[in-house]
Formats: structure tokens, sequence, C-alpha cells
């Protein structure tokens, strides 16, 4: 595992990319934007995506997806609504039976798909291991002290890329729950979203603390009609995820609930960023994905609405306030 692909120069790819070179990998960072090579190959930081942190010179940035693909195992951090593309774009280039670690969060709009299911969709060949808990890419990248699951059907295999990964202060944990630490990964950004929309509005901590508790209700729920474990959601990728992102400025989806509820409009705030916030996103596919499994999620469901479907956030509030008392721990 001495050679590390990165397929993805964002903030995250990035880290991830300073993170293996720390733990004494050889990395070969792919960027799509050819603006982003130039920059690390010229100055060794990647400004746009990941500014004021200084990239060590062996870390090779490159536009050349064959290059990055020529590794002992690749890590995928491209925006989960493109990882399908991503990996088609691999298919022809991948040596055999390399591992994939799925680095990027979220649930396929139009089918639903967890991340997984993509890669073993395209890529059969090619053991699958996803990578996710709570991380901002920039303390990573400033080497302050992170945990994180590493989540596979291969527990040997996840031990020993584990090793290949860990630092002094990056620690990956193996779990054999793919599914769990999936469902959390994805569905704590658009419960995330909500929370910042509650304090954007002032509607005080209590507010925040239901809406945390009773989404992650829900979030489980979805997690067991999937097949993942109740459990996982109490770890790393699930509770730990969810609190970091949900209650940080630093979180792409928390402050942009922060700016909804004070009144900005959707499109005015992404036509502002540049960095993809996946949330947004994965609210309807969090919904679908609900709705097949038979699996009531109406926190869900009214962000859905909020993001996709142009409701108003005081009707949903209202509409989630008055729902019927029920036991809290029904089913």
């Amino acid at each position: 595992m001495q050679r590390v692909g990165v397929i993805g120069a964002g903030a995250w790819g990035t880290a991830l990319a300073l993170t293996a070179h720390r733990a004494g990998r050889d990395v070969v960072l792919w960027a799509l934007e050819s603006e982003v090579v130039e920059a690390i190959t010229r100055t060794h930081r990647n400004q746009i995506f990941l500014p004021n942190i200084p990239l060590d010179p062996t870390i090779i940035a490159t536009g050349d997806l064959a290059l990055a693909a020529r590794a002992d195992v690749l890590l995928l951090v491209p925006p989960a609504q493109h990882l399908r593309a991503t990996c088609r774009a691999l298919k022809p280039l991948l040596p055999p039976d390399i591992p994939l670690v799925i680095c990027a969060k979220g649930i396929e709009k139009g089918t639903c798909a967890l991340m997984t299911l993509i890669v073993e969709e395209i890529l059969p060949n090619h053991p699958a291991l996803i990578l996710s808990g709570p991380t901002f890419a920039k303390d990573v990248a400033l080497g302050l002290p992170t945990a994180v699951t590493l989540a596979t059907t291969e527990p040997e295999l996840g031990r020993v890329i584990a090793e290949a990964l860990k630092t002094k202060t990056f620690r990956p944990y193996v779990s054999c729950d793919p599914i769990g630490v999936e469902v959390g990964g994805a569905a704590k950004n658009v419960l995330a979203i909500g929370c910042g929309i509650a304090d954007g509005k002032g509607l005080g901590a209590n507010a925040r603390a239901a809406l945390l508790t009773r989404g992650l209700a829900e979030i489980v729920r979805l997690t067991v009609a999937c097949g993942g474990r109740a459990e996982t959601l109490m770890g790393l990728a699930g509770l730990g995820d969810l609190v970091l992102t949900a209650t940080s400025m630093q979180s792409r989806n928390y402050s942009l609930g922060v700016a909804l509820g004070k009144g900005q409009s959707l499109d005015q705030i992404l036509g502002a960023r540049r960095a993809v916030t996946e949330g947004v996103y994965t609210a309807e596919a969090v919904v679908e994905l609900a709705h097949q499994k038979e699996v009531d999620m109406p926190i869900f469901v009214a962000m859905d609405r909020i993001l996709n479907r142009n409701a108003a956030i005081n009707a949903e509030l209202h509409s989630l306030l008055n729902r019927p008392l029920r036991d809290e721990l029904d089913a």
C-alpha cells in the first residue's frame, strides 16, 4: 500500500492526499480543474479549495487519470452525484484488484444507490470500502486530531488500509457495516441544513437539540431498513459526524441552513459557492429511498420540500410541530 492515488482535489481530497503523505505514502492527486493542477504544481497550495495550507512538494498533482490510477489503493473523492461518471472513466485504467476507498458522502439521485453499490456495479472486481466520520478538511490538513471509520465487508483488508493511512493524529477505525456508515454519512448532511435553518431563524438551542435527536432516530430507522446496524449510528460515522456537521459554521451544510434561515434564497447561496454542498442534492434521494423502504422520515420530507419544492420554511415548521404525539421509541 505504498502508492496512493487520490481522485478529486477538492478540500477533502487535498486533505486526504496530505494525510497519506504524512503516513509515509507516495501520493498522486488527480484534479478535474487544470488551474488546480497548475497551482499545486507551481505553488504547492490548492488556493481554490483548501487555501493557505502548504502541501509537500512530493505530492504529485495531475490531470492524467491514468497516472493517478497506477496505485496500490485509490481514494475516490468526487462529489457524490459524480461518483458514477468517475468510476466509468476509471474502469479501463485500473490495475487488477486495486482496492477503492470511497470518501464521498451521499445517495445518488434518480437511483437512490449508495456509493458502494455504484462502485460494485461498475467496478465489480475491485474491493469497495467507505471512509466516513467527523472530519472538517481544514482540521485534517492542519494535522489536528481526527478519528474516522473505514467500513468494509473485508475487515482484514480494512485493517491493512487503515494502517497505511494512519498518522499520529489521523486514526481510522475499521467497521464491518458499510451500509450503516454510508447512510449515516449521507443523511446527516441533510439534517445539518435543518439545524442551520433553526439557528438562522433564532429558534434556540432546544430546537436544534430536538432536530438532532429526532432526526437521528429517522436516520437509524432508514439504516436498519437498508440492512445496516443501528449501533453504527452511535459511532463516528453517525452521531460523531452529525454533531460536527450540524453545529459548526465550518460545515457547508450547516452554514447553508443558517443562510436560508436568515432569509437568503437557495439559488443565491449556491451561486456564491464553488464547493459542493452535498445535503442539497441528497435530500431528495433520502426521501425517495425512505419511500421505497416504507420508512417514516417527516423531518427529511420537510427538508426535501424546502430544498427542492419551494416550500416555505415556516409552513414546514408548523407542519412538524403539529404532528400527532407518539411514544419516543416507537419504530
